[in-house]
């Protein structure tokens, strides 16, 4: 190799973000880009009312689930006295009480902690199946990026819903620790499991952007392995739109998980859950029907609050939505 293509290759290695051969530090260029990505973001998101409004109400039910004792003023969910069933709220039970008789503020507040936990568990089997397909589609394309492409065609044709609606009814035959019981674990897999396609494409169709970029191909000439490339060049540029559609997701996992627990094939008593509360409180509509309202709306706050953070957080990402 000539002085000259040593001296190129030093100039690749430098745009590049590694190190000289001298094993001196140098500038990382995608690092300094990635920084002033996120410091733009995070002025434009200290500007958006949305943005401020999905947070604290994020914060608040996130709050809710992690103590709930202190948002249920010290009440026991599982406390129950029938001479109360039905009870409309008052001074002193704020939400009044359900058909056993048990506090139903109490048992709203403790439903927090399951629904956030199926749709954060959601959201990271999501992201770990979108994003591993996602980069060795985009990445080594050709014969391996059409079958994972056509692997995912097959998942797109299941609605959500359904999907996990079928593996849930089978899951107790199947002999799987976590499937056969219809807990949280349950729950949160069934969804993830036909939830991740639209983040794989997302992720491909980043990596197919990015890896023709002139440090990735220096990085490559340094004898850079593919899973360095992968994970310190390429995914770095891709985690923009997967976090956005990461934090819509949660809200609409939630509201899934409410909609399956509604169809009966979701959580199961003795568990707590929003979806729970309205499926056993839809046939008292009629005569108890904060049963059904105060849960709803409850529910419905919450899968605002993250769809509305993940709007901001788009917006603020891209440029193009930037005033």
């Amino acid at each position: 190799m000539t002085d000259s293509q040593q001296q190129d290759l030093r100039s690749d290695e430098v745009r590049a973000g590694t190190t000289t051969g001298l094993g001196a530090p140098s500038v990382d260029v995608t690092d300094s880009r990635q920084n002033s990505l996120w410091s733009d973001a995070w002025v434009q998101l200290r500007r958006s009312a949305i943005f401020w409004i999905g947070a604290v109400l994020g914060v608040l039910f996130l709050a809710m689930a992690l103590f709930p004792s202190i948002f249920a003023r010290g009440a026991d969910p599982r406390a129950c006295d029938l001479s109360n069933s039905r009870a409309t709220p008052s001074a002193d039970h704020w939400l009044g009480f359900d058909q056993q008789g048990c506090d139903y503020l109490s048992n709203v507040v403790y439903g927090a902690r399951n629904s956030l936990l199926i749709g954060v568990l959601g959201v990271l089997g999501v992201l770990l199946m979108g994003v591993v397909v996602g980069a060795i589609a985009g990445y080594y394309g050709r014969l391996t990026d059409s079958i994972l492409a056509r692997l995912t065609d097959i998942f797109y044709a299941l609605p959500l819903i359904l999907g996990a609606l079928v593996l849930l009814r089978v899951g107790p035959s199947t002999g799987l620790p976590i499937i056969s019981e219809r807990g949280p674990g349950a729950v949160a897999i069934a969804l993830a499991a036909f939830g991740w396609m639209t983040a794989m494409r997302l992720v491909r169709s980043q990596v197919i952007a990015v890896k023709s970029s002139d440090y990735v191909a220096a990085a490559r000439a340094m004898g850079a392995s593919d899973y360095r490339i992968l994970v310190r060049h390429i995914l770095p540029n891709a985690v923009a739109p997967v976090l956005v559609y990461a934090t819509i997701t949660i809200g609409v996992l939630i509201a899934a998980e409410a909609t399956l627990t509604f169809l009966g094939v979701g959580l199961q008593a003795p568990s707590i859950s929003w979806g729970l509360q309205i499926a056993q409180g839809q046939q008292l509509l009629r005569t108890a029907p904060h049963l059904v309202l105060f849960p709803s709306v409850i529910l419905t706050l919450t899968v605002m609050a993250f769809i509305m953070m993940g709007d901001a957080l788009r917006d603020a990402l891209d440029p193009r939505q930037r005033s």
